[in-house]
């Protein structure tokens, strides 16, 4: 991690580009207003707005449109020449960088634009200077951070040498803690540039440390949390999992918080210290799946076929391609209920994915229907049956 001199040395260094940007364009485009202010119209030119020579106010803007009409050359002949030249190349990474420094690179036209611009107005006040070096050191940390997130495939294979089946979750860690030091540092040189000693400001920190440290006890348990997640493997993006009452696809396991998409697709943020220390079950780490029924058939069943109902779908289950074998398999009659005899199924299917899972219990509903109605028998639902043992007899008139 970079140490407060190092935050203030890149900030001294970012400064110095800045100073250099002018590279002695004023001198020359003033000298070309010599001639205007020595012609016959000189005493209109030489007339102020603001304070502002009417010469130099057109000229400045005249220089900030001519510099947008070259953002707009570069980005239409330099950027698309070398898009097109990164795709002869046999990695994808140089593209993505391209892509991800168009933006930057526009913008700073831009402020290359607006500083000649007030110098040219005579405006390059001390107010000015600190705006625009900090929206230099702004699109020199924003270009630092798309770079890298440009190279998110590159940390994924990086970390996928360590840990191939976290290879995602470690490097979107990674990602993020980068992400947090760039940004650190781009922070204390923007700081830097207002005057703010950075040191002095760090140390001040340090009195009010208890509070912050209590303010962020969630943050850390978070963080703790997050780094629990990863060691035990315990989850995965894409799993489907089922956590304090949220249920669905994990979409990103953060520094802060787990990103779980439910099935009626809203997205619910939960806090990492409770992914971590909640029990949580996983459906897609379960390799099987169970079926439990229980199906009840009429009382005219007799025993003898009741017998060879339950061995026929046993011996169908047994014989079934895609039963786990390997694991609990139950057929028995069960009970008499109140209006049906009923047989208590279970077992597991190989598969875990669920639209296999329903066709496979699909196919098993058919074949026992197939033994019911092969036995002569069929299935109960629910009745009652009512039995009078008189009934009054009729008076006579």
């Amino acid at each position: 991690m970079p140490t407060v001199q190092e935050v203030e040395d890149n900030a001294t260094q970012a400064l110095n580009v800045i100073e250099s940007l002018d590279i002695g364009l004023f001198p020359i485009m003033q000298g070309w207003l010599a001639p205007i202010y020595s012609s016959k119209y000189g005493s209109f030119f030489q007339q102020t707005i603001f304070d502002i020579p009417i010469a130099n106010f057109i000229l400045a803007i005249l220089v900030f449109l001519a510099i947008l009409f070259l953002r707009k050359i570069f980005t239409k002949i330099v950027l698309v020449f070398l898009q097109n030249l990164a795709k002869y190349t046999t990695t994808h990474y140089d593209d993505k960088i391209i892509s991800a420094l168009k933006s930057p690179i526009r913008f700073m036209f831009i402020i290359m634009a607006l500083h000649l611009f007030f110098v040219l107005i005579f405006k390059d006040t001390e107010l000015i200077k600190n705006i625009l070096n900090t929206l230099i050191i702004y699109t020199i940390f924003w270009a630092i951070i798309n770079t890298t997130e440009a190279l998110r495939g590159l940390i994924y294979k990086t970390t996928g040498r360590f840990n191939a089946d976290l290879s995602k979750e470690i490097g979107n860690f990674v990602l993020a803690i980068l992400k947090i030091l760039i940004m650190g540092i781009g922070l204390g040189a923007i700081l830097q540039v207002w005057g703010i000693n950075v040191t002095a400001l760090i140390a001040s920190l340090g009195i009010g440390g208890l509070a912050f440290a209590l303010a962020a006890k969630d943050t850390v348990a978070n963080l703790f949390g997050s780094f629990s997640l990863l060691a035990d493997k315990s989850i995965r993006i894409g799993e489907w999992i089922k956590v304090s009452g949220a249920e669905g696809l994990i979409e990103d396991i953060g520094m802060r918080t787990t990103k779980i998409r439910s099935f009626q697709k809203s997205l619910i943020t939960v806090p990492n210290h409770i992914v971590a220390n909640t029990p949580l079950e996983n459906f897609s780490r379960r390799g099987i799946r169970r079926i439990k029924m229980r199906i009840g058939l009429v009382y005219s069943t007799d025993s003898q076929q009741m017998q060879n109902i339950v061995k026929e779908i046993k011996d169908m289950l047994q014989a079934h391609e895609d039963i786990s074998q390997n694991d609990t398999l139950l057929v028995n009659f069960e009970s008499f209920g109140d209006s049906a005899l009923n047989i208590f199924i279970y077992t597991f299917t190989k598969t875990a994915n669920w639209a296999n899972y329903l066709d496979i219990r699909e196919d098993i509903h058919l074949k026992i229907m197939k033994i019911v109605e092969d036995n002569k028998s069929s299935f109960a639902f629910p009745s009652q049956s009512i039995y009078v043992e008189s009934l009054p007899s009729e008076k006579k008139h």
